[in-house]
Formats: structure tokens, sequence, C-alpha cells
């Protein structure tokens, strides 16, 4: 008995894990989203280089999170993580909603601010997928997490779309969130509940 207990509290914590985890990660999403001319540059980075958002996101809150770095193969398995609902539900209802945003009927734009949340939804389900594979957070200084969340950006951008003016604003919002929150940087880490 005491066995199946102890089994069932663990599950219990690596569910508690995973929805920290992906608080955590839409937490900061919509704090770093906000940030000077971050939510213009993802756009025309996700427009005009095809990048994806999410991973973008996903990959400087797993430096600054303290869960490390990416690597090729990490990225892949994000992308496969997220590839369906980004090309089978997010992608058409974001094509869906820019569509009508000139038509000027009121019962269809009412229509498309349901659009737009139930976007938002999918995003935030993408990232709960995203965030279920991060691993747990370490103890690394936030120096350590910043070059990180550099390395993951760069990584995911790739030099072309890392160097253009785009890129570059979320590289410097990125340095600027870790210097405004280098002492607090523990709080994008879930911590970890007690058995």
């Amino acid at each position: 008995m005491g066995d199946l207990v102890g089994t069932a509290q663990r599950k219990m914590n690596r569910a508690r894990d995973r929805d920290a985890s992906t608080c955590g990660l839409w937490s900061f999403s919509l704090d770093f989203y906000e940030r000077a001319g971050v939510a213009t540059a993802l756009i025309a980075l996700q427009d005009e280089a095809e990048i994806n958002v999410n991973l973008v996101l996903f990959a400087v809150w797993l430096g600054l999170s303290g869960r490390g770095r990416l690597d090729k193969e990490a990225v892949a398995e994000a992308e496969r993580a997220i590839g369906s609902i980004s090309a089978e539900v997010i992608e058409p209802l974001r094509t869906l909603r820019r569509r009508l945003r000139m038509v000027s009927d009121t019962d269809i734009q009412c229509l498309r601010e349901s659009i737009k949340a139930i976007e938002i939804d999918a995003e935030r389900a993408a990232q709960a997928r995203l965030a279920a594979l991060a691993p747990p957070p370490s103890e690394a200084d936030p120096s350590q997490r910043q070059a990180d969340a550099e390395t993951n950006l760069m990584l995911y951008l790739g030099l072309k779309a890392a160097t253009n003016p785009h890129g570059a604003i979320v590289h410097r919002e990125l340095q600027r969130y870790a210097l405004r929150t280098s002492s607090s940087l523990s709080s994008l880490s879930a911590s970890r509940p007690s058995a």
C-alpha cells in the first residue's frame, strides 16, 4: 500500500511540476512579449523568416529559468511537439483573423475577437506542450542563465534571423530583461513542491 501511495504522490508531484512549468512559460511569455518592440519584432520574424514565436519564447525562457541550453535535437523535438497544433490550428486561425481585420461589419468584428481568443488558447496549449519538454530548473547563476538564453535564441533563430534588425531587438530586450530580473531570475524557475 505504501508503494502505491508513493507512486501516486510522485505522479501528483510531476503533474504539479508540469503545471508550474506551463504557468511559468506562459507568464514569462506574456511579460516578455509586452517589452518595447518585442511583439512587433517577433511578428516580423514570424511573417518574414517563418520563425515560430512560441519557440523563440520557449528558447529564451528555458535559459533564463535555469533549464539550460537547447541543442539541434531539442529544437527539432520542440518543433515536432507543437507542429500539428501550429499548422492545423494556430496558423489557420491567425490567417482568418488577419483577413477579417479589414471587414467593417460589427458582427464580423465580434467573431474576429472570438477567433483571437481561440488563437490565444491554442498558443497557450502549444506552450504547455513545450513546457512539458523542459527539464527541471538548476541553480545556475543569473549570468549563466542569460548566456544560456542567448545561446538558445541564436540556435533557434539562426545567424541570418538573429542578425537582422528584428532579431537584434529580441536579443537586446532579452539582455535588458535579464539585467532587470537578475535578482529574481529564480522566480522563473518553478519551485519544486515538497512531497
